[in-house]
């Protein structure tokens, strides 16, 4: 095979294809319908993402690491074809805002007994390395603390806005990212025409290809099996019926938090993983996530109707921070899990590890990103009277 030489300034399909190919030492991709997303964010990220070079070699790694992981877990499905007759029990969704303590709340609930979630460092490469023992993920690992070391030496300010652990249950929609077809794409990389192409394509096929890499992550791990998974999408909101048809037995747990509030931390913490990749201005990360978050609470307005009231439970952060091992046991019942003693044991070990204070504090301002707290009270009038009151 010819090498394909790319502009090392840009973003070249099929020199990242051919990259995985080499890495992995496979061709298979199994089905190849992420090929379209993946153009089009492509096309994006080169015209608009105003990447660095130091942002480009990030964002090839990223989707390189992802590609490779899709021709291991295909060579795996074929030498192991028992993988798809695992038994997966999804049993809660998270969904909500960003920045509304699903973060904390989905390892509250990971952490309960019979319970289980997608690893940080799983989500970063769920395919086994080469030579990797089972159950001894040893260089996963590895990998994935020296991306978090690499994160905060460029934004020392993600140590104060997200939570970073190698072997914590984390968002899903890292892996969706992978296949170009989660809002974890726009979160990673400015590219405003992508969003807008997302928000029409069909997602469905991302979804049913998660349900096959829980699968393999659960037969990586048979420790997992008879546990039910605990996912979380905030950044999923405005595709949650994808994510509830695809686990129709999942409980939708929609957290809340005052957008007063969530909106500047999240457009904070925006400008941090940009910080990472491009040279944006505070304010123009704003002037796109503002309108961008108001739009993804419209389309899940519109989708919770659709999708059915019985299917959700709704949790307030307020409640979570005062009493938070009583929000678990009000989910934990609606999934049919009496709290027992080992059930309360541990979620009390879980809180007592990860207290807030353990990280410093999130400092975010409305007049740094040029925002006005009553056009946030205007713009989610609707949601603040109906959750926040």
């Amino acid at each position: 095979m010819a090498t394909i030489v790319a502009n090392p300034e840009t973003l070249d399909r099929d020199a990242l294809l051919e990259a995985a190919r080499d890495r992995a030492g496979l061709t298979d991709f199994g089905d190849t319908w992420f090929l379209e997303p993946m153009a089009q964010f492509l096309e994006a990220a080169n015209r608009e993402g105003r990447l660095t070079p130091a942002g480009v070699a990030g964002q090839r790694e990223v989707i390189v690491k992802g590609l490779t992981s899709r021709l291991r877990m295909v060579e795996d499905l074929k030498r192991h074809p028992e993988i798809h007759d695992e038994t997966v029990s999804v049993a809660a969704i998270i969904l909500g805002l960003p920045r509304t303590g699903s973060t904390i709340f989905q390892r509250l609930l990971a952490s309960a007994p019979g319970m289980t979630g997608i690893r940080w460092f799983e989500l970063q490469n769920y395919a086994p390395f080469p030579g990797e023992a089972p159950g001894a993920p040893v260089e996963r690992r590895a990998y994935a603390d020296a991306m978090i070391d690499g994160w905060l030496q460029a934004a020392p300010e993600l140590a104060s806005i997200h939570p970073l652990d190698p072997d914590a249950p984390d968002e899903e929609i890292l892996i969706l990212g992978q296949m170009f077809v989660s809002t974890m794409v726009e979160a990673m990389t400015f590219v405003p025409s992508f969003a807008r192409w997302l928000d029409g394509y069909d997602q469905s096929k991302g979804h049913a290809d998660l349900t096959t890499i829980l699968k393999y992550l659960q037969w990586q791990d048979p420790s997992r099996r008879g546990k039910q998974w605990v996912l979380k999408s905030p950044s999923n909101l405005p595709f949650a019926e994808y994510a509830a048809a695809a686990f129709p037995d999942a409980l939708l747990i929609m957290t809340h938090r005052d957008p007063v509030d969530t909106v500047p931390s999240y457009i904070s913490m925006q400008a941090a993983l940009y910080k990472l990749v491009a040279q944006i201005d505070d304010r123009e990360v704003a002037g796109f996530w503002f309108p961008r978050l108001q739009e993804w609470m419209r389309r899940f307005a519109d989708a919770r109707e659709r999708i059915g009231e019985d299917r959700f439970i709704d949790i307030d952060y307020r409640d979570v921070t005062r009493q938070p091992v009583e929000q678990a046991r009000r989910v934990l019942r609606r999934i049919g899990v009496e709290p027992g003693p080992d059930t309360e044991a541990a979620l009390a070990e879980f809180l007592a590890g990860n207290q807030r204070e353990q990280r410093p504090a999130h400092d975010y301002s409305l007049d740094r990103f040029g925002l006005d707290e009553s056009a946030i009270r205007d713009a989610f009038a609707d949601y603040r009277a109906r959750y926040i009151g």
